[in-house]
């Protein structure tokens, strides 16, 4: 049954783990390279973020160093940080006393009190549903999206056959109809190669699970096994082999997930949910739409993000978050899929206009047919002091060289915005791993890197899971840039972003594995430096530090 044929094609699942991290652009994984069991990696990864290079001999952040030093004795203002994401569990037993309440709405009387356009926003805003409360959960990527959209005009046509005034829309038909053939061929390929693998697993946990009588067995256990059963032996030997390489039931499960999702939904080009809102998605004028659940039904990501950010740091429960006075907003605005470029506009102008000081946004797409739109509801937040963090993205690619949106980059305009950062993700060691092997990257487009990989934070309904990616990173950034502005009110955002860049720790001649690269025979090795603007990982400590001594000397 287990012969060597089949265990070669089982072997890649091993290959396959990696695309969970690249499962949406600010997506995250179960990252268990070493094999271990997931609840000891909890318990070796909980907070190690927080911790210091020099004092700890991990790659974190020195924000428990910056707490027990220059804050010890310093008081706080609370700072706004809007989270533009999936939703979030606002009831968390990690988050109370963190989420933003709009105190000009009355809770559930069905009035716009505040008369801001949104009835009952009282904790934020969720612009994936409808007034009678039905929300969006799986969307279609943007290229899927663009080939429906154009199919019909320009299928079948060449280029020279196209009027001059439609050009520019059949060459946005062609680059993501490429991408859409590329993706869905592999999203096949992947959906087929999961069945033969599902189809060796599960005799083989069968069998191991009805002699060690239970579902949940560790490598331990496999390797206790001692039978002359040769049906036993080999499917003690697969199951072993595949649990060393980093397999585990849950990964599995959720690789699973993701395939179907990404064939049903996500390269499904009769797939439209905006009918639940009944909405014209590319009317972007259009703004009072929504409700105000600001959970939905999956707030995994954004959960997570927000615990990375705002968990409480002193209720001896899960983990500590970054910053210690912060309220948190949820911008419902990101499905399964690609984000709608209308709903990121709305969601920045609804957090600016709101009270936001720092928006999260750990997410991004390969096209964003409105741009321009998106660009001005950026320079909308610069032009309030609001600053915009985001994730550099999943993709294991040199932005500087690929389209990648949202970016500070304006359409018409070579000066980017100056009220963003671009957060590419790092591990936890100081090896050849430390820039993650899924980061995107680039040496003008993104500006620092934080730690990404083996982040332990928050999940729904008051549990904790270990996630990777740049979303993970790009609140890192975010938590250190509102304790900067919560303890030192008077710097303005661009000092906070020239604090943040001048104070990381650096790593410029580090060797580390160029991402993506980890799987090759010869893998391509770069300096550190070469990945981003700064070549260095955030730092808490040492951004306090150059805080206090400006503001000292104002």
């Amino acid at each position: 049954m287990f012969n060597l044929r089949l265990r070669v094609i089982a072997a890649i699942f091993i290959i396959s783990l990696p695309l969970l991290a690249k499962a949406e652009y600010g997506g995250d994984a179960d990252k268990n390279r070493r094999g271990r069991d997931i609840d000891s990696m909890k318990l070796e990864y909980a907070n190690w973020h927080n911790l210091d290079p020099q004092e700890n001999n991990v790659q974190g952040t020195s924000v428990d160093r910056a707490y027990s030093t220059v804050l010890k004795k310093k008081t706080s203002k609370t700072v706004v940080v809007a989270i533009i994401d999936s939703g979030i569990d606002i009831d968390h037993e990690d988050l109370k006393g963190s989420i933003w309440t709009n105190k000009g709405e009355i809770p559930g009387n069905g009035i716009d009190d505040d008369h801001n356009g949104y009835v009952d926003d009282v904790h934020g805003w969720n612009f994936l549903g409808n007034a009678d409360g039905r929300n969006i959960d799986h969307e279609a990527l943007e290229f899927t999206r663009l080939v429906r959209k154009y199919k019909d005009k320009f299928e079948g046509k060449k280029r020279s056959e196209i009027p001059k005034d439609e050009v520019s829309e059949y060459d946005i038909y062609e680059a993501a109809q490429k991408e859409y053939t590329a993706k869905k061929e592999e999203a096949d390929h992947m959906a087929q190669m999961l069945k033969i693998f599902d189809m060796i697993y599960q005799p083989a946990d069968s069998i191991v699970t009805a002699f060690l009588g239970k579902k949940d067995y560790t490598i331990d256990d496999l390797k206790s096994i001692s039978s002359g059963n040769d049906t036993l032996t080999e499917a003690r030997d697969f199951l072993l082999d595949r649990y060393e390489k980093g397999f585990t039931r849950s990964a599995f499960e959720s690789l699973k997930e993701y395939s179907d999702d990404r064939i049903a939904y996500n390269l499904n080009l009769d797939y439209n949910p905006r009918g639940i809102i009944g909405d014209d998605p590319d009317n972007i004028n259009d703004s009072l739409y929504g409700n105000n659940d600001v959970k939905g039904d999956k707030p995994d990501h954004g959960t997570h993000v927000a615990g990375i950010i705002a968990a409480n740091r002193y209720n001896n429960l899960g983990i500590k978050g970054i910053a210690d006075n912060v309220k948190i907003m949820s911008v419902r605005t990101i499905p399964d899929g690609d984000e709608r470029d209308k709903d990121v506009v709305n969601a920045i102008r609804y957090a600016v206009d709101n009270g936001a000081q720092i928006i999260n946004m750990s997410f991004g797409k390969m096209f964003s047919p409105h741009k321009r739109a998106v660009d001005a509801a950026i320079h909308y937040a610069e032009k309030r002091n609001v600053l915009i963090i985001h994730a550099a993205g999943n993709d294991a690619q040199d932005i500087d060289k690929s389209n990648s949106y949202p970016t500070n980059y304006y359409s018409d305009s070579k000066i980017p915005a100056q009220n963003w950062l671009t957060i590419g993700a790092s591990a936890k060691e100081d090896d050849a791993h430390l820039a993650a092997d899924f980061t995107n990257y680039g040496r003008k487009r993104v500006d620092i890197f934080a730690p990404g990989v083996n982040i332990y934070s928050l999940q729904p309904n008051n549990t904790y899971e270990l996630k990777s990616g740049t979303s993970m990173a790009c609140p890192v950034v975010t938590g250190v840039a509102a304790l900067l502005m919560s303890y030192f009110p008077q710097l303005s955002i661009y000092e906070i972003k020239d604090i943040l860049l001048e104070s990381g720790t650096v790593y410029k001649n580090q060797k580390v594995l160029l991402p993506d690269e980890s799987q090759n025979d010869k893998p391509k090795m770069v300096k550190f430096k070469k990945l981003s603007a700064t070549g260095e990982i955030v730092n808490a400590y040492r951004a306090v530090e150059m805080a206090e001594s400006l503001t000292s000397s104002k």
